[in-house]
């Protein structure tokens, strides 16, 4: 059962509040029922859609807006498949303007990839900061997929980005979080002057336990797809991703115990038998 805590705990981006911590992609998925089932088992009350990719039909003409459950999700457009920041600006209006239509209060937000190559799919940094000032602008909140550097982290910060989402690791890699110092790094100086500032790990989960060392690093939340979608089990995968998150997130809260080169006895050796 879960804790007060736990309940009360939740995820502010702008002017959005989550109940959850994670935020689960829609892409890949072997069919939109499978996607639509494993959305509900993440415990998830966030989806993004990539907008660009998505195009909302399947090769069946079957619409992916007809398997999210509109009254429980908000819905966070993605301009992933974008490279540069004009067609990343106008993928973040297209996406929405087809929210507004359908009265999500996604339509304010945008989940902004401006990708460098399509071999690494990381980030190019000069267009995603152009983008970002570009969509602020607009009077979007931008939530800001970037690479783990701290120093594009705070750049985008300084843009007016309402989030940045530091990789863990390349897009669908499963390698999980590669440099942990470099996102302690990233939440130290985007969190300086604002400890509420959201930061969120963004790429590269692939099991559970990548979101729970995620969450125990400080982290605000977890954005992952392709962990939970191309999964053996995904209905399962997505159970182990929620449940980690939150094992992860009440870690970091209850704080550990500092590492020790050497043992340190867990009963005490005053008055001891036969002293």
């Amino acid at each position: 059962m879960a804790t007060e805590s736990q309940t009360e705990d939740t995820l502010c981006l702008g002017t959005h509040l989550l109940r959850s911590r994670l935020i689960v992609g829609t892409g890949k998925y072997d069919t939109y029922d499978i996607m639509a089932r494993s959305l509900e088992l993440s415990g998830t009350d966030c989806v993004t859609v990539a907008v660009r990719r998505e195009r909302l039909y399947d090769g069946d003409g079957k619409n992916i807006l007809d398997y999210l459950d509109l009254d429980r999700f908000t819905l966070l457009p993605n301009t992933a498949g974008c490279y540069n920041a004009r067609d990343a600006v106008r993928t973040a209006k297209l996406g929405r303007e087809i929210l507004e239509g359908l009265e999500n209060p996604g339509a304010d937000w945008v989940k902004l990839e401006v990708l460098g190559d399509t071999k690494t799919l990381l980030p190019d940094p000069v267009q995603t900061l152009e983008a970002t000032r570009a969509l602020v602008d607009e009077g979007f909140q931008v939530l800001c997929y970037t690479s783990d550097d701290p120093v594009a982290a705070i750049r985008l910060k300084q843009a007016g980005a309402t989030a940045v989402m530091p990789a863990a690791s390349p897009i669908g890699s499963g390698q999980g979080v590669l440099n942990p110092n470099n996102i302690k790094i990233c939440l130290e100086y985007l969190k300086e002057d604002d400890p509420d500032y959201p930061v969120i790990i963004d790429a590269g989960v692939g099991a559970a336990s990548d979101v729970a060392v995620a969450m125990e690093l400080g982290v605000d939340g977890v954005l992952l797809n392709t962990g939970i979608a191309h999964a053996r089990d995904p209905l399962n995968m997505a159970r182990a991703m929620n449940a980690a998150m939150v094992a992860g997130r009440l870690s970091y809260l209850s704080g550990r115990i500092p590492k020790r080169l050497h043992a340190n006895a867990s009963s005490p050796e005053d008055g001891l038998i036969g002293e």
